[in-house]
């Protein structure tokens, strides 16, 4: 499950590479509040779908040691 992530920094988000404070942790990986916002309105007719797909692609399942 995702969590809202509060950083003083900030953290580069998987699909716009861009430095920011607040989004979504989905495994491995960062996304901005900006483009999970972005991403659940848009529809798999748009051309930002694919771009959007192609970014996810970089998401990765973490490995468990046990």
């Amino acid at each position: 499950m995702s969590s809202l992530a509060h950083c003083q920094h900030g953290e580069t988000c998987v699909i716009c590479e861009d430095l920011k404070p607040v989004g979504l942790h989905l495994y491995t990986s960062f996304i901005c509040i900006d483009c999970e916002k972005d991403l659940i309105h848009t529809g798999t007719s748009d051309p930002k779908y694919k771009y959007f797909l192609k970014q996810l692609k970089k998401i990765t399942n973490p490995e468990i040691f046990s």
